[in-house]
């Protein structure tokens, strides 16, 4: 099955993946990026937010430190193993879960924040998986979405998820980040961004429109 070799692939990357800068967080400078980038593009703390596909849990450990409640979920045992020795050793209070960032088993209205950094362009199909993750939203509840095209050819661009963006949310923005090397490690030329969409308050309420540029 896909989804196997997905997870064995992956499995074998548990122990080298920290090794990217953006991946491990470990440098002083690139955690306060991330730190700043998140602040802007996130609800103040303390909130519920769902990690989707979390990896080796770097992203999940540094918000469970700045306050949310953090519910970390990936399909590959080893990196959600990588994660809870990280979130252990930092003293950070998050939950991981095994589970298809695809498909969560999780309850419904449950999250004030979804979050997926670098896994939805992994997804088969990932259109989908954006309107599994709308109804994890409470009414009025973010999507923030970190993605990027590269320059090896693999992601998604921006405007191809715009077009895929569920009826459910609204608001929806898109910030720049290739910009910004130190949220990387150093300088890139390639296409990396974050889009920012709100869940309706309600089944008639809000506006769907998207901007593209800076926050």
């Amino acid at each position: 099955m896909e989804i196997e070799r997905a997870r064995r692939y992956w499995n074998g990357e548990a122990t080298t993946f920290d090794q990217e800068a953006d991946h491990g967080l470990a440098h002083p400078r690139v955690v306060a990026a991330w730190d700043a980038l998140l602040a802007d593009l996130l609800p103040a703390p303390p909130a519920d937010l769902l990690d989707a596909g979390c990896g080796t849990g770097s992203l999940s450990v540094l918000l469970a430190l700045n306050g949310y409640r953090v519910t970390g979920i990936d399909f590959a045992p080893e990196m959600l193993a990588q994660a809870e020795a990280k979130a252990t050793a930092r003293g950070a209070d998050a939950v991981f879960l095994p589970m298809d960032a695809a498909a969560p088993a999780l309850p419904a209205s449950s999250f004030d924040v979804a979050i997926c950094r670098h896994v939805l362009w992994a997804l088969p199909a990932w259109p989908t998986a954006l309107g599994r993750w709308a109804s994890l939203l409470r009414p009025g509840g973010r999507l923030v979405l970190i993605e990027g095209f590269w320059h090896t050819g693999g992601g998604l661009k921006a405007r191809d998820i715009l077009a895929e963006m569920p009826p459910e949310f609204a608001d929806v923005s898109v910030r720049t980040l290739s910009d910004q090397p130190d949220l990387w490690g150093g300088p890139v030329n390639d296409e990396r961004y974050a889009v920012v969409a709100s869940r309706h308050s309600d089944s008639g309420a809000g506006t769907r429109g998207a901007a593209v540029g800076r926050m």
